[in-house]
């Protein structure tokens, strides 16, 4: 009971219900006062008191914890409350009934359904199927949860990251080889490019050497006949 209401973030009682607790709420939260207070002053190691005086404290400590330790942080009564065997339980069921909190229950042959406002039949004795009711509830809050969050328009999957940490790792040394490939195939291209401008520049070249070379040869002509 306690491993499925932490799951889902709830609170639970699964030691005996103490009368009044829902309502005689005003002093089941003194006793929870206490409880906060003994856990404050063990943790700080209980300075100026001696050995007997802190046992005595703990003891205390523990019998509180057991009885409200899984309704410590509860601000006032619950909007509704699971219950799993309804005889053990009826004080339970009673203060629920009065203050009109509804009941979600686990009816065996033996049970009561009177009250009940949520009656689910099954058998409330055996281990496995306890552990399976308290499964079933837990994944029921959860999802509620979720639905109450994305009906209020917030983003479930906005802060989650799709990409797994495994991928992460194997997509890493694949970027990391192709670089140098992609580097080859930009210094090919340029190769490639570099290529007809070469071929060209050779025309350009050649055509500017004979230009010279036919200026020369008018030159010396022009100088041959005036010498003559």
């Amino acid at each position: 009971v306690a491993e499925a209401a932490k799951r889902c973030a709830q609170y639970y009682m699964n030691n005996r219900w103490l009368g009044g607790t829902l309502t005689n709420w005003r002093t089941v939260s003194g006793s929870i006062a206490r409880l906060r207070e003994l856990e404050g002053l063990l943790e700080s190691g209980g300075e100026g008191r001696v050995k007997k005086e802190l046992l005595n404290l703990q003891r205390e400590k523990d019998k509180l914890e057991l009885s409200l330790g899984g309704i410590k942080d509860m601000g006032g009564i619950p909007d509704i409350m699971f219950v799993i065997d309804t005889n053990k339980e009826a004080i339970a069921i009673l203060e629920a009934r009065k203050l009109n909190i509804p009941i979600i229950a686990i009816l065996d042959t033996n049970s009561d359904p009177d009250g009940i406002t949520y009656p689910v039949p099954g058998n409330d004795d055996a281990a496995r199927a306890i552990q399976t009711y308290c499964d079933l509830i837990a994944d029921a809050v959860l999802d509620g949860l979720a639905a109450g969050q994305s009906a209020s328009g917030v983003d479930l999957g906005a802060a989650i990251n799709p990409e797994e940490p495994m991928l992460r790792e194997a997509s890493a040394p694949v970027a990391a080889e192709a670089a140098p490939a992609g580097t080859e195939g930009v210094a090919a291209e340029l190769e490639a490019a570099a290529e007809p401008a070469a071929a060209e520049e050779t025309p350009a070249v050649a055509d500017e050497a004979a230009q010279e070379a036919t200026s020369e040869a008018n030159d010396a002509v022009e100088t041959e006949k005036a010498a003559v």
